[in-house]
């Protein structure tokens, strides 16, 4: 009878795979992180603030926010009813889905389907918003940067942090890199 010969595996295979079970592990981890991190926004919260225009004229703002949950990450609708002084009223409504990105926290928008049917950001230099999100600890922020068609930007910022009750929301916009407004109020929870 023949000795057998044992055949072991080759140690660049094993570390290998080793190496792939780990990042696996440590990108579901960082999915349920991130999941747990988005469920503490998700709600609808509703409040009104006063804004001063540039001609210095106050006008009141109602908002509204929802915040839910989606099967790749989760999506926001807001929106505002400007109530102006001679009684005119003007509603803008805003709804966009967030997907996780390749670095922790930070989620691109979903806002357009390519050909191939895969969502993917709008292109800022045709004009389109270019938006994306962020968690950190208890902020959800949501930036959107337009261009216009000299070249000027337009930065807008929500910060929606968690507080007693609902939301805090700190919005502030910018033209050029200078500050043009900003908007600080709280919004009840109300689911």
């Amino acid at each position: 009878m023949a000795p057998r010969t044992q055949v072991l595996p080759d140690p660049r295979a094993l570390l290998l795979a080793l190496f792939l079970g780990g990042l696996a592990l440590l990108l579901t981890t960082q999915v349920a992180r991130a999941a747990a991190d988005l469920r503490q926004f998700v709600g609808t919260y509703t409040g009104s603030a006063e804004v001063v225009q540039l001609n210095g004229e106050a006008e009141q703002r109602d908002m509204s926010v929802s915040i839910w949950e989606t099967e790749d990450g989760f999506a926001v609708q807001w929106s505002t009813a400007i109530r102006r002084a001679d009684g005119r009223e003007k509603t803008k409504n805003y709804e966009i889905e967030f997907q996780p990105s390749e670095r922790r926290g930070v989620y691109s928008a979903a806002m357009k389907t390519n050909v191939f049917g895969h969502t993917v950001q709008m292109n800022p230099m045709k004009g389109e918003p270019f938006i994306w999100a962020r968690v950190i600890e208890d902020t959800l922020t949501v930036f959107s940067l337009y261009v216009a068609e000299n070249g000027d930007y337009l930065m807008q910022q929500y910060d929606r942090s968690l507080a007693d009750g609902g939301l805090r929301l700190d919005f502030s916009l910018h033209r050029n890199g200078v500050a043009a407004r900003t908007v600080t109020t709280f919004l009840n929870r109300s689911e």
